[in-house]
């Protein structure tokens, strides 16, 4: 899967760049062609998380070293927040998928069925998959997965979250969720919330078929949360908190990047800012299912926030975040690299 020591990052957005202000809330995927497919909130007029904000896209055919040109796949007239990005591949038929989020309010999916070269209308699934009482809606912001095993095999499930109207706060009216799709993205339903003061999530599926949702967590810990499910994202256990994953109240990214028959060991890979504060983008390696990170490796010492992790065409491992010199907000970055770099050569997939 390439050299044992490999690392290379540049920069993929930039603010102030190709008419917008900011770019923020990165989300990457692989096509099932190979494609590499970058997408963020492209913000105006300024970095406020409501305003005239469009999702856009570039796109890497030689595994993320270089990108095209930069391309809108969706936006609206005036001051309409066209945001939280969470895309997913379906392996089984090659379409891409992406829920995303109208002024934190509606729920909408677009798909693309030309590895990301075109974008269909999208479709609201509101009522579908929010419930009359949430006051707040986001989708992702982060990859999605298709479920490769057991029962639920096929399944996309996409990770959520929401604000309930009766406790209208993040320490108490906030829940993560998933919204699910057993016919290939044709209709998409709701699962049920986990216990509150959960926020932003990530999924992935754990070796024995459950999936592991890792949520930005407002209980005051600077500490993430941890549930997992039996019925492929339909109902949660209730979130623990990880003592390995320290956060700043933020965005975070968790990957299934191989299991003992496809690479020999179990890995799971989590990236965040592992600090208090928004700095310190860092990426950890677990070889037991997320019970315990022995592996921690720096991406960017400096400012940093909300990152996307996915596997590269070549095997090795994409990190799609936010970070700068001066402020987190500076630029979206790219860093590519393998589990030798990230292990110091003490693992390694060839």
């Amino acid at each position: 899967m390439g050299d044992t020591a490999f690392f290379a990052e540049h920069a993929v957005f930039v603010s102030g760049q190709d008419g917008y202000h900011s770019y923020r809330i990165p989300a990457m995927v692989v096509s099932k062609a190979g494609t590499v497919l970058a997408i963020c909130e492209g913000r105006r007029n300024s970095r406020s998380d409501h305003g005239d904000i469009d999702l856009l896209l570039k796109r890497s055919t030689d595994g993320g070293q270089t990108w095209s040109v930069q391309q809108m796949i969706y936006g609206e007239p005036g001051e309409i927040t066209i945001g939280n990005p969470c895309p997913v591949v379906d392996e089984d038929t090659g379409t891409i998928w992406m829920a995303f989020t109208r002024d934190n309010d509606d729920v909408l999916v677009t798909h693309s069925e030309d590895d990301g070269v075109s974008w269909a209308e999208p479709v609201e699934i509101t009522a579908d998959v929010k419930l009359p009482n949430w006051v707040w809606y986001a989708t992702g912001p982060v990859n999605g997965i298709q479920i490769q095993s057991g029962p639920y095999r096929g399944r996309l499930a996409l990770p959520c979250d929401h604000r309930v109207k009766e406790r209208d706060a993040w320490n108490t009216g906030g829940h993560s969720h998933a919204i699910y799709s057993d016919d290939h993205g044709e209709t998409w339903k709701l699962g049920q919330a986990t216990d509150a003061s959960m926020n932003e999530c990530t999924v992935a599926e754990l070796a024995d078929g459950r999936l592991m949702l890792n949520m930005r967590s407002y209980r005051g810990k600077h500490l993430r949360a941890v549930a997992t499910s039996e019925d492929g994202g339909e109902t949660w256990s209730a979130p623990v908190d990880d003592p390995a994953l320290v956060e700043p109240v933020c965005q975070a990214s968790l990957l299934r990047y191989t299991t003992e028959a496809d690479g020999g060991k179990n890995r799971l890979l989590f990236s965040n800012p592992a600090s208090q504060s928004r700095e310190k983008m860092t990426v950890r390696l677990s070889y037991d299912e997320g019970k315990t990170w022995p592996v921690a490796k720096l991406i960017h010492a400096g400012p940093s926030a909300y990152s996307c992790l996915t596997v590269l065409p070549d095997g090795r491992v994409g990190c799609l975040y936010e970070g700068g010199e001066a402020d987190r907000y500076e630029t979206i970055m790219v860093a590519r690299f393998d589990v030798g770099w990230l292990t110091e050569g003490v693992d390694g997939l060839t």
